[in-house]
């Protein structure tokens, strides 16, 4: 069996969809999820689905070991699905390859510090792109520029509103993220 803990900052419906997508997995299944935010609403679609989560603080993740040390013993991949930190460089060198993560942008379009959620969506329409999509990727030390592992697109309209593609873009994570996770781990193993 290979464990995956979920990062989520936000709403977590992302993180809904991948626990939903494991349960009664043989191979792989959700462990925890954690959060950098005591409120979000992720913590209440865990409970509901009954996955434990916890949240931490900069300090916990960054400055000490104890998120690392959580990780190394619950997990073998760790799935950030809407998380906004940038992860410290310890816990990538633990996870080597082992990091995915989904942006919702065609990168390395629209990508890099401050550019997720709706920021994105408002940058593809103020610039009259034709397209747009989500790209899948391992994590690295920068932000969105790990090696891609998968790409999908959606057409945007010139009558597309950002919000418009952020609903396209959302029907694509949900349909291809799961799927691309379960592909990644069978793999690599």
């Amino acid at each position: 069996m290979k464990r995956i803990i979920i990062l989520a900052s936000g709403s977590g419906t992302n993180a809904e969809n991948i626990i939903k997508h494991f349960k009664g997995s043989n191979f792989i299944f959700v462990t925890q999820v954690l959060s950098n935010k005591k409120d979000a609403k992720v913590h209440e679609r865990a409970k509901n689905l009954n996955v434990s989560s916890l949240s931490f603080n900069r300090k916990d993740f960054v400055e000490t070991d104890l998120i690392l040390d959580l990780l190394k013993e619950k997990a073998d991949y760790i799935i950030l699905a809407g998380f906004l930190w940038k992860v410290p460089q310890k816990i990538i060198e633990a996870f080597s390859n082992r990091i995915i993560n989904i942006h919702p942008a065609l990168l390395p379009k629209y990508g890099g510090k401050g550019m997720y959620g709706m920021n994105v969506h408002k940058a593809v329409v103020d610039n009259n792109e034709k397209e747009s999509g989500v790209t899948i990727h391992y994590v690295n030390e920068n932000y969105d520029e790990g090696a891609i592992i998968f790409q999908a697109k959606i057409e945007v309209e010139s009558s597309d509103l950002a919000e418009d593609v952020a609903q396209k873009i959302h029907e694509l994570e949900y349909k291809y993220f799961p799927k691309v996770i379960e592909e990644v781990i069978l793999k690599n193993g």
